[in-house]
């Protein structure tokens, strides 16, 4: 493999490991509390499970032959569903595997395990599983099948496990319509080369409790021009760009960075990067309604910010002693 090559791969997945570790996992409490869940003789299995997995996830990253990463992305998927079917896995974190997202649902029902397989600069291909809580600590698994190259317009489906749009999840929310709970999925596909993607879509649970990722929850209904509602929102931008997509607890609502072409090129997404502007969506009668602009605040000429002196403020002039008037010679 060019060296070039290689350093994209290892690139590529350092960001992907500063990415699934900017927001944590577990606090240490959860952890004591899911050991006993566990029993010593779980936790001992697992934890010499973890160590295999700890081992093939590095190879996954630090492997320069793309058929060496193929087999260490096999070797890591087998010994993780071995893991999984031992009793009581679900509450096993997995948090000392880096380069994996292990996220849970708010209401702790499920969780998404995903990660990347690199195979060269222009070409990944992301690898994950839903495992459900179940009562009797048995393993209930949903293997979950990235066909994003099959895909020409992937905003507009309602997909099954075996049909999944790839990405790495970072963050999972929960939100309530009618007694019944949308999950909201925000992910990240490192892409290619010369762009990454963030995928913004709602993942909810059929009648037999079967995952199904989409569905028309994203609304521009308010919009001045109304578009009709996607199933999933992507957002492809330029590689190294810092870009927001989340959801915001203060606000309510999530942000998204308004993007534009660094070089007035709007058919290349790769030359997108933000603007300063900031677009959103608000849950309102079971769907994200989208907000064009979040905040509309303007300045007036004279209220731009202005910056704070580094040390003390300047002392105002000394005023000068007042002088009495003189009268004039008549």
């Amino acid at each position: 493999m060019p060296a070039r090559s290689f350093l994209m791969v290892f690139a590529n997945s350092a960001l992907l490991g500063s990415l699934l570790l900017a927001s944590p996992v577990f606090l240490s409490a959860q952890q004591r509390i899911f050991s006993k869940r566990l029993g010593p003789t779980a936790q001992q299995q697992l934890l010499a499970k973890e160590d295999t997995l700890k081992e093939y996830a590095e190879y996954l990253i630090t492997d320069s032959l793309p058929e060496d990463r193929m087999i260490a992305d096999s070797v890591f998927t087998k010994t993780l569903v071995r893991a999984l079917r031992i009793n009581h896995s679900f509450w096993f974190p997995f948090d000392s595997v880096k380069g994996i997202s292990c996220r849970y649902a708010p209401d702790s029902s499920f969780r998404i395990i995903t990660w990347n397989l690199q195979f060269d600069d222009y070409y990944c291909r992301q690898k994950g599983a839903i495992q459900l809580r179940t009562e009797n600590g048995s393993l209930s698994l949903y293997p979950l099948r990235d066909v994003s190259e099959f895909t020409d317009h992937p905003e507009d489906s309602l997909r099954t496990a075996s049909q999944w749009i790839g990405a790495l999840y970072y963050n999972i929310i929960v939100t309530r319509y009618q007694n019944k709970n949308y999950y909201t999925l925000f992910g990240f596909d490192p892409n290619n080369a010369r762009s990454n993607i963030k995928w913004l879509e709602v993942l909810q649970f059929n009648s037999k409790g079967e995952p199904l990722f989409g569905g028309p929850l994203f609304s521009y209904e308010k919009d001045s021009v109304p578009t009709p509602p996607r199933h999933r929102v992507p957002l492809e931008f330029k590689k190294g760009a810092r870009v927001l997509m989340d959801y915001i607890a203060e606000l309510d609502m999530i942000l998204i960075d308004h993007l534009i072409s660094e070089n007035n090129d709007p058919d290349s997404k790769y030359t997108y990067i933000p603007d300063g502007d900031q677009e959103g969506f608000k849950w309102v009668d079971g769907k994200w309604v989208h907000i064009n602009k979040v905040f509309t605040l303007q300045l007036q000429d004279g209220q731009a910010p202005r910056e704070q002196p580094l040390f003390d403020k300047p002392k105002p002039p000394a005023k000068l002693p007042a002088q009495r008037p003189t009268k004039g010679k008549g």
